[in-house]
């Protein structure tokens, strides 16, 4: 298959146009697809070489080498280490055997402590057990306690903030919830008024249309009969003061002409005396005329 590969040609058309890539590029991706591969005991796929699969297999391929020889350095440098700490292990183990600190020589909680010894310092995260290093690490690790300490307190004087925000809340929507239902009791007693209402409303618009009616049906009827505004009460009211008058003095007037209606036929007395009575009507008529025009004079 690598031979398949290294045979393509490596010109296509794309988009109609010949596109000659970069025979560096397409070199480095062949050889880093080879590698990659094998490494795994497979061969390399047939596949079509393109602008776009060559640039993003190349740029896979920069940047798996970069990291390639970044873990090989990293590699590299811990094999170095172990190399070292094997060596110094070796001569410490060397010197405590020849102080008859050798492992066999310790009894067994000797033994145990050191052991948690290097658990700590693992945990810990420090090269060596001397004391001053534990105290480092100790101190280190207070001010992380302090400050995870002051976090939390904080986190808590939040919460604790939040609940009561919280707590205020639900107090809050209970309140509504009870005042919604109570808008909603009242809704139907309202809605039932409101009905009532609109009856009436409805009734006082017929009222008020008929009162209208009657507005202009008595305004036209003042009109007929010669009444303005310039009459008012007090002018009716004298006027009706006059008319007594005038009735109380033509009353006498009336009676005798009713008296004469029991004397004998006399044609010249009675036609004198009707003469009369009539110039004294007349007079009475034309009495009252003049009152009347003198009352609307004083009115204007």
């Amino acid at each position: 298959m690598s031979d398949l590969i290294s045979t393509m040609d490596p010109s296509i058309v794309v988009d109609g146009k010949n596109s000659s890539f970069d025979t560096a590029h397409i070199a480095e991706v062949k050889a880093w697809l080879v590698s990659q591969f094998e490494a795994v005991g497979k061969d390399v796929p047939d596949f079509e070489y393109t602008p776009r699969s060559v640039a993003h297999l190349h740029s896979l391929a920069t940047v798996s080498q970069a990291k390639t020889q970044a873990a090989g350095i990293v590699a590299a440098d811990l094999r170095q280490k172990a190399v070292e700490y094997r060596s110094q292990a070796a001569r410490i183990k060397e010197i405590l055997e020849n102080v008859g600190l050798a492992q066999e020589n310790l009894s067994t909680n000797a033994v145990a402590s050191v052991q948690v010894l290097a658990n700590v310092a693992n945990l810990l995260n420090i090269r060596d057990t001397e004391i001053s290093s534990y105290l480092v690490a100790m101190g280190d690790i207070s001010l992380r306690k302090t400050g995870v300490e002051e976090k939390r307190a904080k986190v808590q004087k939040e919460s604790r903030v939040l609940l009561d925000y919280t707590r205020k809340a639900i107090a809050r929507l209970t309140y509504l919830k009870r005042t919604l239902a109570h808008l909603e009791d009242d809704a139907a007693n309202c809605e039932a008024q409101m009905i009532h209402w609109k009856t009436n409303l409805a009734i006082m618009l017929q009222k008020e249309q008929q009162y209208i009616q009657q507005y202009y049906n008595y305004k036209a009827l003042l009109n007929r009969v010669g009444y303005t505004s310039d009459i008012s009460h007090g002018v009716l009211v004298e006027m009706a003061e006059h008319r007594e008058e005038l009735e109380k003095k033509t009353k006498p007037i009336l009676d005798t002409l009713r008296s004469y209606q029991d004397l004998p036929p006399d044609k010249a007395l009675a036609a004198l005396a009707i003469e009369e009575k009539r110039r004294q009507y007349a007079a009475a008529e034309k009495y009252l005329e003049d009152v009347l025009h003198s009352a609307l004079a004083t009115t204007e």
